[in-house]
C-alpha cells in the first residue's frame, strides 16, 4: 500500500473527497492550514487503485502550480478483521506501482554521471579478472553489479511512455557504458594476456544458440515484471541470467588478443541479450498498462512503442538468422 498525500489549495477539498469515494480508497483523512488556506489530504490506496487515483488527482491539480502530490510507502497495515484483503485487486494486466514511481526508479539507473562510469569500470575489471582466472564467483559478482541493465530497462520504459528525454539519456548511458567496458577490457588483456587454451568462462561467452534467446527473453520479461510489481530483489537473478558486462568484456578481450571469430561470437551474445531485454521489457510494460496520462502523450507513446517493437523484432530476426547460418 501507499499513502498519497496531496498538499493544495483548500478549494480542491470536495473534489479530492469525491475522487477518494469514487476510486474506493482504503482510507481518507485531511487537515486544513487556516493561515494559508491550504490542506493536507491523505489517501491510503491499494496497489490496483494507485494509478487511477494519481491520474485523477493530476487532472484536477494541473492548474494549481503550488500543489504537490507525495507518495509514501507503507510497510504494513494493521487492519480490522472485517477488512477485505487487497490481494485480488491487481491483475496480470495491471501494474502494482504507479507510473511515476516506476519512472523515478528507472530514471535513476539511466544517469550518465561519475557513479555510473565508476560502476561500469569496476564491474568490467571484476568481470575481466574473473574471466581470465576462470573464477565463476568473481564473474557472478560482476553480473550482480550490472550497471548496464538499468539503462536498458530505461530505454524500454522511455519508448513505452514516448519519453524522448528518457530515451536519449538511456541510449547515451548504454553506448558510453559499452564503449568503456570494451576499451577497458582490451587494455587489461594487453597488460595481462590470456593463456591458451582459453578458460571455460571465456569460451562460454563466445557461443550463442537459440536457447540463449529464449533465456534472455524470459529473463528480461521477469526483470520488467519485477519492477512493475515493486520487487527489485528479483532483479538479482535477472542480472545473472542476462548479464551484459561479461559478454562485453569478452568481446574486448578477444579483440585485444586478435581472436576476431571469437570476438564475433561474444558480440553476437551481447547483441542478443540487449535486444531480448528491450523487447521483452517493452512487451511487459505494454501488457501491464504502463502509459502516459494525457491523450496527446498516449498517441505519441503508441507511435513510439510501434516503432520500437518493430525495430527490435526485426533485429532479433536478423540475429536468429545469423546464429542459424553461422
Amino acid at each position: 500500500m501507499r499513502i498519497i498525500k496531496v498538499v493544495c489549495d483548500a478549494g480542491h477539498l470536495d473534489t479530492i473527497k469525491g475522487i477518494a469515494e469514487h476510486k474506493e480508497v482504503t482510507d481518507f483523512w485531511w487537515r486544513k492550514n487556516e493561515e494559508e488556506e491550504r490542506i493536507d489530504a491523505n489517501l491510503l490506496v491499494r496497489p490496483g487503485k494507485r494509478q487511477a487515483v494519481l491520474d485523477s488527482l493530476q487532472k484536477v491539480l494541473d492548474t494549481d502550480v503550488k500543489a504537490r502530490i507525495l507518495i509514501t510507502p507503507v510497510d504494513s497495515v494493521v487492519a480490522k478483521a472485517t477488512d477485505k484483503a487487497a490481494d485480488g485487486d491487481v491483475t496480470l494486466l495491471q501494474s502494482d506501482i504507479s507510473r511515476q514511481e516506476l519512472y523515478d526508479d528507472v530514471e535513476r539507473a539511466a544517469r550518465l554521471d561519475g557513479n555510473y562510469i565508476l560502476l561500469v569500470a569496476l564491474s568490467t575489471i571484476v568481470a575481466t579478472i574473473g574471466l581470465i582466472e576462470n573464477n565463476v564467483a568473481v564473474v557472478v559478482g560482476a553480473m550482480v553489479i550490472a550497471p548496464l541493465l538499468g539503462p536498458n530497462i530505461a530505454l524500454a520504459l522511455g519508448s513505452a511512455l514516448g519519453d524522448m528525454h528518457l530515451l536519449w539519456r538511456a541510449t547515451k548511458c548504454i553506448f558510453a557504458g559499452l564503449g568503456l567496458a570494451v576499451l577497458l577490457s582490451i587494455v587489461i588483456v594487453m597488460i595481462w594476456p590470456l593463456q591458451q587454451p582459453y578458460s571455460a568462462e571465456v569460451l562460454s561467452r563466445t557461443v550463442v544458440g537459440l536457447a540463449t534467446i529464449a533465456l534472455a527473453l524470459a529473463s528480461g520479461a521477469a526483470g520488467a515484471l519485477s519492477m512493475t510489481r515493486g520487487l527489485p530483489s528479483v532483479l538479482v537473478g535477472v542480472m545473472v541470467a542476462v548479464a551484459i558486462l561479461p559478454p562485453a568484456a569478452t568481446f574486448g578481450m578477444m579483440l585485444g588478443m586478435g581472436e576476431f571469430e571469437k570476438a564475433t561470437g561474444a558480440a553476437l551474445l551481447l547483441a542478443v541479450n540487449i535486444v531480448c531485454i528491450n523487447l521483452s521489457a517493452k512487451l511487459v510494460f505494454l501488457l501491464r498498462g504502463i502509459q502516459p496520462r494525457t491523450w496527446s502523450e498516449k498517441q505519441r507513446a503508441r507511435t513510439s512503442v510501434g516503432i520500437a517493437i518493430t525495430m527490435w523484432v526485426i533485429t532479433l530476426a536478423i540475429l536468429i538468422a545469423v546464429i542459424y547460418f553461422k
